[in-house]
């Protein structure tokens, strides 16, 4: 049976065969499905960048407005009291999009938290610039945001990191771009490829997909892109000189004071004593969950049932992994080195606070997808696609870049594109490392050229002290090849695998 965001198509369309009124007749055949698309991601669009509407209202409005013009009826959409067990489309959509990606998420977000306030960041920066030195120092850099960047959001990273590149910078007398890029190129890649960020958990979920095989395909692509941006960083980098901004170096420091105090505070036992993270204990905590989910994933290819793929596959889940290298870091960053559980509490339910606008819009994103397939919207768009002639990972990669550079948001553009071809994928067949590269190529279209109207722009430009030509000529175009040379991996290995 197929399915909607996990729940099967027959429980949310219990009237779709006998559906004869509504706007239906007013929209008939193909052409006018067609025609409800483009002007529900019209709307879309509309809503986003010119009314200014958050993402998660715009994305339930357009959902409930390509339904009702596709024909829907509000039971449909909506269902009834009278209707016992049966789900809607809105609550199949929401519920099994979220189902999957919150628990990996809420987990994720709490252990980069760990990692961010126990001075995980700096212990690693510290030791990749003892160890590559200072001549290599922009490249130690591009390492910390790679590996830093894989359990901590983007924001975060650059909050945490950016006085190191402040100092980096100052110590050389060069130009900022030369180390604050290659930082960015890392956490970057890591944020749009990799689980358990939002976006590719997100894409997984809606194409029911294993994450190890997201994982694995997502660094496949991710790190020979990262490796292209890093070559354009050290280009411009030296072509283009910015100063450090020193009044965010002297906010950045006040901050970071500022988190101490409190942590201090929210400890009955006083301040913690800073004792330095050790460089194995960090890996070990990081490295964890992605071991325990590509071993789960090896096994399930590898061996035939048997009660060591059993334990291997339950270890691996991403809820469990991720729990275990969560309780990891509560012990070996936390409890050892002095942290009251009292503050390891706090510091938990604070790095909650700003996931819930990441899970509603991503939740929403589910609803429109939902709605495209239970309407019908979807296949007839799979049908125009088809007829492209064009593979379905360039018509993924293609929708992404447009949705990205038309609204600015990576997150939107990932779940509504994965809602538009998940069609063309249904009952074709296609194994799970496809799907996988699907998902990344969807991941590397959603990060193409930040400009402004993406708010990592202004972050950028303002944490860094970089004029805006200037980050459009070096922000902009990083993100860009990030973007084509992960697309260009994929292609590859789409044609390999």
């Amino acid at each position: 049976m197929d399915v909607v965001s996990g729940v099967p198509v027959a429980s949310v369309t219990y009237a779709a065969e006998s559906r004869t009124g509504g706007l239906l007749a007013l929209v008939p055949g193909t052409g006018g499905l067609l025609t409800v698309a483009a002007l529900g991601i019209a709307l879309l669009l509309f809503l986003i960048i010119k009314a200014r509407l958050q993402p998660f209202v715009a994305l339930l409005a357009v959902s409930i407005a390509v339904g009702l013009g596709a024909g829907l009826s509000v039971t449909e959409l909506f269902g009834t009291v009278q209707k016992s067990g049966a789900v809607s489309l809105v609550e199949a959509g929401m519920g099994g999009t979220l189902g999957h990606i919150a628990v990996i998420v809420g987990l994720g977000t709490m252990l980069g938290s760990v990692l961010e306030v126990s001075g995980g960041a700096e212990a690693l920066s510290g030791r990749l610039l003892a160890l590559f030195g200072e001549r290599r120092e922009p490249l130690a850099m591009g390492v910390t945001g790679v590996v830093f960047g894989i359990p901590v959001f983007f924001d975060v990273g650059i909050f945490v990191l950016a006085p190191i590149v402040y100092a980096a910078a100052r110590r050389s007398g060069k130009s900022i771009l030369l180390y604050a890029l290659p930082l960015l190129a890392g956490l970057s890649m890591t944020h749009a490829f990799l689980p358990p960020h939002p976006g590719p958990v997100a894409a997984a979920g809606l194409l029911h997909v294993d994450l190890g095989r997201v994982i694995l395909m997502g660094a496949a692509a991710g790190l020979p892109a990262v490796l292209a941006a890093w070559a354009y960083a050290a280009w411009i980098g030296r072509r283009v000189f910015v100063p450090v901004p020193e009044e965010m170096a002297a906010a950045a420091e006040q901050a970071k004071r500022a988190e101490q105090a409190k942590r201090a505070a929210a400890s009955p036992r006083g301040p913690a004593p800073e004792k330095p993270v050790a460089l194995g204990t960090l890996l070990a905590v990081i490295g964890t969950p992605l071991l325990l989910i590509l071993l789960a994933t090896f096994s399930s290819v590898a061996f035939a049932p048997s009660t060591g793929r059993s334990v291997a596959e339950f270890f691996g889940h991403p809820f469990v992994a991720l729990t275990i290298a969560l309780l990891l870091a509560y012990w070996l960053l936390g409890l050892r080195r002095g942290w009251s559980r009292a503050s390891l509490e706090a510091v938990s339910t604070a790095s909650l606070k700003p996931v819930g606008n990441i899970l509603l819009v991503v939740g929403a994103g589910g609803v429109f997808g939902a709605v495209l397939k239970g309407s019908g919207v979807a296949q007839a768009l799979a049908d125009a696609f088809a007829g492209a002639g064009l593979p379905v990972i360039v018509l993924a990669w293609l929708i992404a870049v447009a949705l990205r550079v038309a609204q600015g948001s990576a997150t939107v553009a990932i779940v509504t594109t994965t809602g538009i071809v998940a069609p063309l994928l249904a009952d074709s067949g296609t194994s799970q490392t496809h799907l996988a590269l699907v998902i990344v190529a969807i991941s590397a279209g959603s990060i193409f050229a930040s400009h402004v109207n993406d708010g990592g722009f202004w972050m950028v430009s303002t944490y860094f002290g970089i004029p805006e030509r200037e980050t459009l000529t070096s922000w902009t175009v990083l993100e860009s090849v990030l973007s084509v040379a992960g697309f260009a991996v994929v292609a590859i290995l789409s044609v390999v695998v």
